[in-house]
Formats: structure tokens, C-alpha cells, sequence
């Protein structure tokens, strides 16, 4: 089995689905199987569906060998329509932990990491055609801003931009220290990790269309959800989250939450918590990707 670190938040995800033994339920990003093996040790007649679209996690799903357990190697933007293959149109509970596998970041060659030199690659499904040395190399200048100032919200994109484009006009950035390289003069000093962690997340956000995948779930959450389901997500930046809470808070993701004649909210999701749920010094302490975690949890009207 391939070594995943601790699920962030393992328990209060586990408590937010408020699981019944005989329940429905769907993990739409398996990764290394920590948040679907506790699932499991709590289902008797239950099922459980776990999402990734990530040969090892395929493996990982495997190496569980539970008869209970039905591995889906599919992306979680298409949930309704495997749901439906599987003859679970309906379900008691979704857990999301959104972001990448701390296993993706440490596998050098995947180029998802800042630590190591590799090809410039970041796709989650390996079978994906662009990749981000594609990004860097063919996207015109407004797009490498806008990409870089919104998904990785780093102050100086346009510059950023403008680096990038005239170092591949000399040869094309092939690896994660070339792309380091046309940036290095622009990092402020002291900061570099977290510029390049800025950069490569708004890169892999592109290449991974995250935030399009994670709209396109969330839309489809309400059908798939029984009356009284469990929606349970975690993200790791305020982009993710933003999308989530609107979801939640007003069933869009724009815009002013729509009422009817009698002035009755329209929306199918309640917030279960008031605010997010967050990670406790301890728990950061022995896990730092829990730092920036934010775990929400609705449920179904």
C-alpha cells in the first residue's frame, strides 16, 4: 500500500456524515484510503463508494478488500452518472476532502512538488492531456495573469506572467526548475516556498480545472443526497472554500440567495456548523496540512 499521511480532520469528518450503520455512502477522493477505512468500521448492512481518479489510489482501494467498498476510477465532477450506473441514485452521506494527496506531493516525478526537479506535469488523472509545462509554454500572457493572480493569488502575477513568457521565448520551460528559474528574481526574499507553493497551486488548479470539477459536483449534491443526507467537505484554500460556503449558504454559487411568495429561502442545503470546522494546534502540529484545512458540513433539507 502506498504510504498516505493521517486524513486531516479524520474524526470530525467522520462524526459530520452522522453515519447509519446500514447507510449509503460516497468518498469522491479515496487517495489513500484513510477517510473511507474509518467509514467502514462503522457500516454493518452499509456501502460505500469511493471515488479517485488515481491509479495508486485504485491500488490503495484494493489492498482494503472489502466487499462493501466499490472503487470508481472516475473524476467526483461526474458522481451522478456512476452513481446511477451503480444503482445508488440516492445516498446517505458525501465526504470531499478537496486539494492534493500529501502522496502526489511527495512523488517527485508527478511535478506537483517545489522540493524536487521534475518534468512539469501536475495532471491528477494521469490520462489527462494538458499538463502544466502545456501552461506555461502555450497560454498567452493575460491568461498566465489571470491564472496566477486568481487561483494563486500571488500580488506580483502580472510580472509573473511577463517572466514566464519571455523565458520560453528563448526555450521552452520544461521542468519545475526551469519555471523556478524565469521566477527567482521576482520572489521576495525569505518567502520563496511559499511563492512557488503560490505558483504551482494555481498551475495545478488550471490543469486539474478544480474549481470547475468542484461547481459541477456541488450542483449535482441535492439530487444525489436523501432528505436528512450528509454533505461533508474539507478545503485547503479560500477559493475552494468560498464555492463551498455559497453552495451551502444560498444553493449557487453567485448572487443573493432566491425566496418564494412567502419569503421562504430556496435552497437545498442547511449548514450543520456555523463556522468552519478547524484543525486544533495538536493536530497541526503532528500534521501541517491541516493549517489551512476548513472542514464545512449541511445537510439535506
Amino acid at each position: 500500500m502506498t504510504n498516505y499521511h493521517e486524513p486531516v480532520l479524520l474524526q470530525a469528518c467522520i462524526d459530520g456524515l452522522n453515519l447509519q450503520p446500514n447507510g449509503t455512502y460516497v468518498d469522491v477522493t479515496f487517495g489513500g484510503g484513510g477517510h473511507s477505512r474509518a467509514i467502514l468500521q462503522q457500516l454493518e448492512g452499509g456501502r460505500l463508494f469511493g471515488f479517485d481518479q488515481d491509479p495508486d489510489a485504485r491500488t490503495n482501494a484494493q489492498a482494503l478488500n472489502d466487499p462493501r467498498l466499490t472503487f470508481v476510477a472516475a473524476n467526483f465532477r461526474n458522481i451522478k452518472r456512476y452513481l446511477r450506473l451503480y444503482k445508488a441514485e440516492q445516498v446517505d452521506g458525501i465526504l470531499a476532502d478537496l486539494g492534493i494527496s500529501s502522496h502526489q506531493i511527495d512523488t517527485p516525478e508527478r511535478g506537483f512538488s517545489t522540493r524536487f526537479d521534475a518534468d512539469l506535469d501536475m495532471r491528477m488523472n494521469q490520462h489527462a492531456d494538458r499538463t502544466a509545462r502545456d501552461v506555461v509554454n502555450t497560454y498567452p500572457e493575460a491568461d498566465l495573469h489571470r491564472i496566477l493572480g486568481m487561483y494563486g493569488e500571488i500580488t506580483n502575477a502580472r510580472t509573473a506572467a511577463s517572466a514566464i513568457v519571455s523565458a520560453r521565448s528563448n526555450r521552452p520551460l520544461k521542468t519545475v526548475n526551469d519555471l523556478k528559474a524565469a521566477l527567482q528574481r521576482l520572489v521576495p526574499r525569505g518567502k520563496e516556498n511559499k511563492y512557488f507553493a503560490q505558483v504551482f497551486q494555481a498551475l495545478r488548479i488550471e490543469v486539474n480545472e478544480e474549481l470547475q470539477v468542484l461547481e459541477e459536483f456541488l450542483e449535482q449534491v441535492p439530487e444525489i443526497l436523501k432528505p436528512g443526507g450528509r454533505l461533508v467537505v474539507m478545503s485547503y484554500h479560500s477559493l475552494e472554500d468560498r464555492l463551498v460556503k455559497n453552495f451551502i449558504n444560498k444553493g449557487k454559487f453567485q448572487g443573493e440567495v432566491e425566496k418564494d411568495l412567502f419569503g421562504n429561502e430556496i435552497k437545498p442545503l442547511q449548514s450543520v456548523t456555523r463556522k468552519p470546522v478547524e484543525a486544533t494546534p495538536d493536530e497541526i502540529a503532528r500534521n501541517p496540512r491541516a493549517r489551512s484545512a476548513k472542514l464545512r458540513i449541511a445537510e439535506k433539507i
